[in-house]
Order: structure tokens, then C-alpha cells, then sequence
């Protein structure tokens, strides 16, 4: 599905595999990979440079429904990934922060 949607978008703007590629500062080979669909999991900052080259979002490259997150949250997953955030860190952050939740209402029980 990722590979169909860079594959569409990419054609619309009227570029080329290779052109893309050089515009994104991405591989040519894993972008010819992502949109064949021989390599399905590319990472967020390839995404993020694809979505931004493209004129679009990480969330419709993934098929998923942009309305639930608003520009405030996006720009904020955008600037995690330009700072190198990769999935696991951001997941243990996540963690971080329930444990962090969970702690404070030990604390105060009543609240």
C-alpha cells in the first residue's frame, strides 16, 4: 500500500524514479524497492522526506485517516523525526510517560 501511494504521487508530479530519489535524498534502488513492494517497513525519516517532497503526509503515504491528528500533533511527529526519533525511542518515551502518570497518581490518589 505505501509503495502504491509514493508510486501514484510520483507519477502525478510527473517524476521519475530516479528524479524523485535525487529530490528526496533517497536511494533510488530502496525507493524502486518500496514502490515494488520487495521491502514494506521503510523507515519514518524516508517517509518524511518522501511526504515532503511529494506535497503530502507520512499518514496518507501509510493509508492512514489525517483528520484524527491535528497540524499541531503532526508538526510535532515531524520535528521528532527531523531530530532522528526513531520508532522504538519514541515508544520508549511513550512508556516514560505512562510510567510518569502512573506514578504521580500513586502519589495523589485522590486527584
Amino acid at each position: 500500500m505505501v509503495g502504491e501511494r509514493i508510486k501514484e504521487l510520483r507519477k502525478k508530479k510527473g517524476y521519475s524514479i530516479s528524479e524523485l530519489a535525487k529530490y528526496a535524498g533517497v536511494s533510488k534502488s530502496y525507493l524502486s524497492y518500496i514502490e515494488r513492494n520487495v521491502q514494506k517497513n521503510p523507515s519514518l525519516q524516508f517517509l518524511s522526506k518522501l511526504a515532503k517532497t511529494l506535497g503530502t503526509t507520512i499518514e496518507y503515504l501509510l493509508g492512514q485517516d489525517s483528520e484524527e491528528l491535528d497540524e499541531e500533533w503532526i508538526d510535532l511527529i515531524k520535528k521528532a523525526i527531523d531530530n532522528g526519533v526513531d520508532k522504538a525511542e519514541f515508544q520508549k518515551y511513550l512508556e516514560f510517560v505512562k510510567f510518569k502518570k502512573w506514578e504521580e497518581k500513586q502519589r495523589n490518589p485522590l486527584e
